[in-house]
């Protein structure tokens, strides 16, 4: 099924596509970000599917009682010959380690949760206090925090971004060093700049502020988009704006 690029309301978006879409003339557009990130969770899906679809018809026919009865039965009968043996000390060890594991396992899995909870909440912080010094929307808070979780990672306790894979770690303008979030933000500022006001910390919107903070342009500043009478219109009407392209071309 095709995705939809376009929407008259908010409300006929599916609730879980919403933040990657953003209004626009009185429609509701879908992001460019938002459709790369939309079209990656199909693809995972889909890889999904195909290893449940694989796992089923690996184990088609099998019972799991039957196999951890089998395991248990098998478990008992090396258990009988050690004691048999007289092994008794390879008995007690292994029965105290089947014991700890029990206990052992929900507290690992408690602790990783916790850990889990704990980077996001590091994450949305940083991510956030970056944000807010370059005019970020209060109602984008959700939409900035999510895309940081899908890219950062807390490396020795900092943020680290990290290419879709997961694994290999974004590097920033240099093309050496790791992105930093400051960097990261500044993309965004480009790339989305619907999640950040348009006159950012001048106390009052100048005119024609609201229809630039609106306006979803490429970065006139950068190579590939730039547009020298685009900048001077930006320079001219919402100098904090054309600031903020500047910096992250």
């Amino acid at each position: 099924m095709a995705l939809k690029t376009k929407f008259k309301t908010r409300e006929e978006i599916p609730a879980e596509l919403q933040p990657h879409y953003v209004e626009q003339a009185g429609e509701w557009v879908l992001d460019h970000d938002g459709k790369a990130k939309i079209e990656e969770f199909r693809s995972a899906n889909i890889a999904l599917n195909q290893q449940v679809a694989e796992w089923k018809k690996r184990f088609d026919g099998i019972d799991p009682d039957a196999v951890r009865q089998l395991a248990e039965d098998k478990r008992k009968l090396e258990e009988a010959q050690q004691l048999k043996a007289g092994e008794v000390d390879k008995v007690v060890a292994a029965r105290l380690k089947t014991e700890l594991d029990k206990v052992h396992a929900p507290v690992v899995a408690e602790r990783d949760a916790l850990h889990g909870r704990l980077t996001a909440i590091q994450i949305d912080q940083a991510v956030v206090t970056e944000a807010t010094k370059r005019g970020l929307r209060p109602t984008a808070l959700t939409d900035i925090t999510s895309r940081a979780r899908t890219t950062f990672k807390l490396v020795n306790g900092v943020p680290q971004a990290f290419e879709a894979d997961g694994q290999t770690a974004r590097t920033g303008k240099d093309g050496v060093s790791p992105m930093t979030l400051a960097e990261w933000v500044d993309a965004l500022v480009s790339d989305a700049p619907h999640l950040f006001e348009a006159n950012a910390g001048s106390g009052a919107a100048g005119s024609g502020g609201g229809a630039a903070g609106n306006r979803s342009v490429k970065n006139p500043f950068r190579k590939e988009s730039f547009n020298l009478t685009e900048q001077m219109k930006l320079q001219k009407t919402d100098p904090q704006l054309a600031a903020r392209l500047k910096a992250a071309a």
